[in-house]
C-alpha cells in the first residue's frame, strides 16, 4: 500500500475551449432532437450541465479536431436514455432534485448479498423484501448480475453484457420489475458499474479478437510486449497469484490489459467512443430503476506510460463527465466510489460532482485493527483527521463486503505512534489467520505473497470475531463493529447473513470454479436453520440480529445520527474509543449523542475529568442506563453505549 497519494492534477487543462462551443454543441443536439416530446424536460437539464459536461471532457479529448462532434454524439445518447427513461423514474429524478439531501437520512440502511446465494433468483429477492423491511433496509446492493462468463468471472465482476443477467437469476425485465417493487418497499436499487473492463466474452472483445479494427481500439492490445514491457516498469500487480504484471497473452501472440484477471479486458478510455459506449450501458442501467451505481476499480480506468496508472487526474474527470451525464439524463442517480487507496486518494473521488457517496474502507480496516490490538489511536485518529467529507456527500460504512480485507491505513499515521506499517500489516495479517498466539480470529489469507509480504484477508464477520471456535464474547465483538458503523455517520451497510452470524463456508474449496480464490469462504449461501434462529434469544444468531434491530431502531429515531458530522472525543484510556454525535439544531446538551466503546475483553473505566465537560447525568439509550459521570464511567468488556443527557 502506497504511502502517499500517487499523482497530483495538473494546474490548468491542456486545452481551453473556444467561449462559443458550449453553445454549438447545444444548438447542434437541439437540431436533431428538439422537435421531440421529450425534448423540452431534457433540455432544461442539458443547459444547466453541458458547460460542465463539454469541460471535463476537454481534459481528455479537447485536442482532438472531432472534439465538438464526440460530445454532440454523446449528449444525443443521453437523449435517447431520456427518451427511454419511465415516467416513474422521471418522477423519482423530480423529487431528489427537492430533496438533494436524502440519502443524509439517519433511516438509511443498506444491505449486500448475492441474488443467488442469498435468495436464488430475483424472484427470490423479491419474496425477502418483508425481511428487509423487517430489518429496516431501505437500500440494497445487488452484486453483480450481468450476463458473465461461467465458471470463473469474479464473481460477477467480469461483465459479458450490461443488458442482460444471468439467465439462472431471471431475465433483465426481471430486474426491472425486481427495482419498481423494492421502490414501492423504500428500498434504493444499488447496482455495480464495473467501468474499468469487460469480460473476454463480451462482444466488444470477440470483435476485437477476431481482428475488427474499430472494437480493437475499445481496448489496449498490443501486438508485442514492447508496451507492456514500458507499462509495467511503473505498475503494481494486483492479483499477482492469477498472472504476473498487468497483461495477458491471447492466442494470436498479442498483449491485452487485464489488470485484475486474465478473462477482464481494460477499457481503452483514451479512446471517446469508449466513453459514449459506456455512457450508454450507465444509463440503460439506471432506466432499470437503480438509484445508486458503485463504481468499480474507480482507480484504475485511465492508463498513462510511466505512471502507476492508478488514480490518474483523468480518472476524477471521467467520473465528472460520467457524473453531469447522470444530472442531464437521470438525475435520481448517484455514484459510489470503490477506491481501495491510501485515505487521502480514497477521499479525493467525494464530492457532489464526482461520488456522492463512497465506501470507507480505512474504517473498516482500522475496526478490525482496533479488535486485534486492543487498541483505538489508529481508528481515533482516522476519525478526527480523516472522516470529515464536503457537503452533500457521505461514507458508506462497512464492518466487510464481498471483498477482502486489506490493511489501507496510511503508514504516515501509523508512524506518529511508533508503529511501523510494514511489520504491523505482517502482525495483522497473522493475527486473522490464526497464526498469533491467542488469536480469536479464524479467516483466510488471500493473495499470500511471499515475496512482498502482502496478504489480504478472507472471512466472515463472525469468523473474524471469534464465533465458529466458540469465543464468549465473539457476539458482543459483533455487534460492537456494526454499532461503530451504525454511529459514526453516512450510510451503514450490512453484508447480509452477518446480521445472524453466519460462518466460513470452506466448501468453496471443493468447487474447482471457486477454489482458486479465498473470499469465497466469507460468501456463504443463507442458511435457512440459522436465519429461523434469529428470532430464538437463546441461539447466537438471536442474539446478534436481536442486537442489531434494537441499535437499528434507536438510530432511526436520533435525528443527531442523520449526517456525517462528528466530533472526536478522546477517552484517554487505550481500548476506548470516543466521539460525539452533534445535535442538528447545535444543542448538544439536549440532542447530542456521546458514543464510547469499549475495543477490549477487559473493563474499562473513563476518568471523571476526562467526562467533566459532559452533562452530569446521561442516559445509555442502548441499555436504559443512567450514569452519574461524576464518578466516572466503567465499561463492560466489549460494550457501546450512546449517551444522551438525562431527559433529553
Amino acid at each position: 500500500m502506497a504511502t502517499t497519494p500517487t499523482s497530483a492534477r495538473p494546474a490548468v487543462p491542456p486545452w481551453r475551449a473556444p467561449d462559443d462551443q458550449t453553445g454549438r454543441i447545444h444548438a447542434a443536439v437541439q437540431a436533431g432532437c428538439g422537435r421531440h416530446a421529450d425534448w423540452p424536460a431534457f433540455d432544461a437539464r442539458l443547459r444547466r450541465h453541458v458547460a460542465t459536461l463539454r469541460n471535463e471532457l476537454a481534459w481528455l479529448y479537447g485536442s482532438r479536431d472531432d472534439f465538438e462532434a464526440v460530445v454532440v454524439r454523446l449528449v444525443q445518447t443521453a437523449f435517447e436514455a431520456w427518451c427511454g427513461r419511465p415516467a416513474v423514474l422521471k418522477a423519482l429524478d423530480e423529487q431528489r432534485e427537492r430533496d438533494p439531501q436524502w440519502f443524509q437520512s439517519q433511516r438509511m440502511l443498506g444491505g449486500v448479498c448475492y441474488v443467488d446465494l442469498f435468495a436464488g433468483d430475483f424472484r427470490g429477492i423479491e419474496a425477502q423484501i418483508p425481511y428487509f423491511q423487517e430489518l429496516g433496509l431501505t437500500y440494497l446492493h445487488l452484486m453483480p448480475p450481468y450476463l458473465c462468463p461461467e465458471p470463473h468471472n469474479d464473481g460477477g465482476y467480469a461483465v459479458s453484457s450490461y443488458r442482460a443477467t444471468k439467465p439462472a437469476l431471471g431475465t433483465i425485465e426481471d430486474l426491472r420489475h425486481l427495482a419498481e417493487k423494492l421502490r414501492e418497499a423504500g428500498i434504493s436499487l444499488v447496482l455495480d458499474f464495473v467501468f474499468n473492463h469487460t469480460s473476454d466474452e463480451h462482444e466488444w472483445a470477440v470483435a476485437a479478437r477476431a481482428g475488427d479494427p474499430v472494437c480493437r481500439d475499445y481496448y489496449h492490445i498490443y501486438p508485442d510486449r514492447q508496451q507492456p514491457d514500458a507499462f509495467e516498469r511503473t505498475l503494481r500487480e494486483i492479483f499477482p497469484d492469477e498472472h504476473p504484471g498487468a497483461f495477458s497473452q491471447l492466442d494470436d501472440g498479442r498483449w491485452v490489459w487485464t489488470t485484475f484477471h486474465s478473462y477482464q479486458w481494460d477499457l481503452n478510455y483514451s479512446n471517446p467512443e469508449v466513453f459514449r459506449a459506456m455512457a450508454g450501458e450507465m444509463l440503460f442501467i439506471a432506466n432499470l430503476g437503480v438509484e445508486f451505481l458503485r463504481m468499480d476499480a474507480v482507480a484504475f480506468v485511465w492508463k498513462r506510460l510511466g505512471t502507476p496508472c492508478e488514480s490518474l487526474p483523468e480518472a476524477h474527470h471521467l467520473l465528472r463527465a460520467y457524473n453531469a451525464l447522470a444530472r442531464i439524463a437521470a438525475p435520481a442517480l448517484l455514484f459510489k466510489s470503490e477506491a481501495i487507496v491510501h485515505p487521502d486518494e480514497v477521499v479525493s473521488y467525494i464530492s457532489p460532482a464526482e461520488c456522492q457517496v463512497s465506501y470507507n474502507p480505512l474504517q473498516m480496516a482500522l475496526l478490525w485493527n482496533t479488535l486485534a490490538t486492543r487498541e483505538v489511536n489508529l481508528l481515533q485518529l482516522a476519525l478526527e483527521e480523516r472522516h470529515h467529507l464536503p457537503e452533500g456527500t457521505a461514507w458508506v460504512n462497512y464492518v466487510r463486503s464481498h471483498d477482502d480485507i486489506g490493511w489501507t491505513f496510511a503508514d504516515e499515521d501509523a508512524a506518529r505512534f511508533g508503529i511501523d506499517g510494514f511489520d504491523h500489516r505482517q502482525f495483522l495479517n497473522r493475527f486473522y489467520v490464526d497464526r498469533f498466539p491467542g488469536s480469536f480470529a479464524r479467516g483466510v489469507p488471500f493473495q499470500d505473497n511471499p515475496a512482498t509480504g502482502d496478504c489480504r484477508i478472507s472471512g466472515t464477520c463472525a469468523a473474524l470475531c471469534g464465533l465458529e471456535q466458540g469465543d464468549p464474547h465473539a457476539v458482543a465483538r459483533i455487534l460492537l463493529l456494526h454499532g461503530v458503523v451504525l454511529s459514526s455517520g453516512g450510510i451503514p451497510l450490512i453484508y447480509l447473513g452477518d446480521e445472524i452470524g453466519q460462518g466460513n463456508d470452506a466448501g468453496y474449496a471443493d468447487d474447482p470454479a471457486r477454489a482458486g480464490d479465498s473470499r469465497w469462504v466469507h460468501r456463504p449461501m443463507r442458511d435457512p436453520r440459522r436465519h429461523a434462529e434469529r428470532l430464538d434469544p437463546s441461539t447466537a444468531a438471536g442474539r446478534i440480529h436481536a442486537g442489531l434491530r434494537h441499535l437499528i431502531a434507536l438510530r432511526r429515531h436520533l435525528p443527531a445520527f442523520a449526517g456525517g458530522r462528528l466530533l472526536p472525543f478522546w477517552s484517554r484510556h487505550p481500548a476506548v474509543l470516543g466521539y460525539r454525535r452533534p445535535a442538528p439544531q447545535g444543542d448538544d446538551a439536549r440532542g447530542g449523542v456521546l458514543v464510547l466503546a469499549n475495543f477490549s475483553e477487559r473493563p474499562a473505566s473513563v476518568l471523571p475529568e476526562v467526562l467533566s465537560a459532559q452533562p452530569a447525568t446521561m442516559v445509555d439509550l442502548i441499555g436504559q442506563t443512567a450514569f452519574d459521570l461524576r464518578a466516572g464511567l466503567t465499561l463492560a468488556p466489549y460494550q457501546m453505549v450512546w449517551l444522551v443527557a438525562s431527559g433529553a
